[in-house]
């Protein structure tokens, strides 16, 4: 599969599957390329499916240069993928650290996108300022974790956390190979991405004004067992005028992975709904 490099050199590697209508993945914080399996599978049958591994992420490049990792270059690398597969237009799907992404070029880049999709969306915002305090603390406590403990110890404790124990009680074998590919990832490029990506991101309430005006036709993804995004992904539904928010239950933030079939099914209704002109628009609160 092919390695794609990005205006700064940054190689990032890409996987498809699939003909048909393209859909293109970005993964979480704690995934990479192949995160995105269960989707794959079965979306391929109708849909032309992109994956790769962002910037810091194995076999993608890992840069050294703290200014090479942003919520802004993260949402223009999804954009470059497309260009280097000539790609016009795609279901851009995001999951957590992606859905952000996500988000981001479908107010950018609206008119490449047929519909954006957040999965567990929301982690690092809060209405609240002492909560989002918190939650910069806790971004800059894990940046230095992975930076001083390595990548095994980090990714031990990252795989085990709250939000992980939904998945990690119900599919034992699932969550294991989550945390075996987590893993295997690169300590600079987790600590590079939280404290350079994550941590200085805007938040969905500084971002309340580019989502009263989207566009494109939004799914929101959620489990009621992601305390952490429940309210971000709220939020969003109450205020981007052409979102729809599912909650799947007794479901933790590996959503994709955790309940594939809920969220195969859930996209697979949002691209034919997206594709035939019919998911319309509400009026947000």
């Amino acid at each position: 599969m092919p390695t794609i490099t990005t205006p700064d050199g940054t190689r990032l590697y890409v996987e498809e599957s699939g003909t048909g209508t393209p859909v293109v993945f970005i993964h979480e914080y704690a995934g990479d390329y192949r995160s995105w399996e269960p989707q794959l599978r079965h979306l391929c049958r109708q849909h032309r499916c992109v994956t790769y591994s962002q910037r810091g992420y194995p076999p993608s490049d890992v840069p050294s240069d703290p200014a090479r990792y942003s919520q802004d270059v993260a949402r223009d690398d999804a954009i470059v993928v497309m260009d280097a597969l000539g790609i016009d237009r795609a279901h851009v799907v995001g999951h957590s650290m992606g859905a952000y992404t996500a988000l981001h070029v479908g107010i950018h880049y609206p008119k490449r996108c047929l519909s954006v999709t957040a999965a567990g969306c929301g982690w690092g915002s809060a209405a609240d300022p002492g909560k989002r305090d918190a939650m910069k603390a806790l971004a800059a406590e894990t940046g230095k974790m992975f930076a001083e403990e390595g990548i095994a110890a980090a990714a031990a404790k990252y795989a085990d956390a709250p939000m992980r124990q939904p998945f990690k009680h119900k599919d034992p074998r699932g969550w294991a190979e989550f945390a075996r590919m987590l893993s295997e990832h690169s300590a600079e490029g987790h600590a590079h991405t939280m404290l350079n990506l994550q941590l200085k991101r805007p938040t969905l309430w500084e971002m309340e004004a580019q989502l009263k005006a989207f566009s494109v036709p939004l799914l929101v993804l959620v489990g009621d067992e992601d305390d952490l995004c429940l309210d971000g992904s709220l939020f969003i539904k109450r205020t981007a005028p052409t979102a729809a928010l599912m909650v799947l239950p007794r479901a933790g933030h590996t959503i994709n992975s955790e309940e594939p079939a809920a969220v195969n099914a859930a996209l697979a209704e949002l691209f034919a709904a997206a594709e035939a002109g019919r998911w319309l628009a509400h009026k947000a609160v």
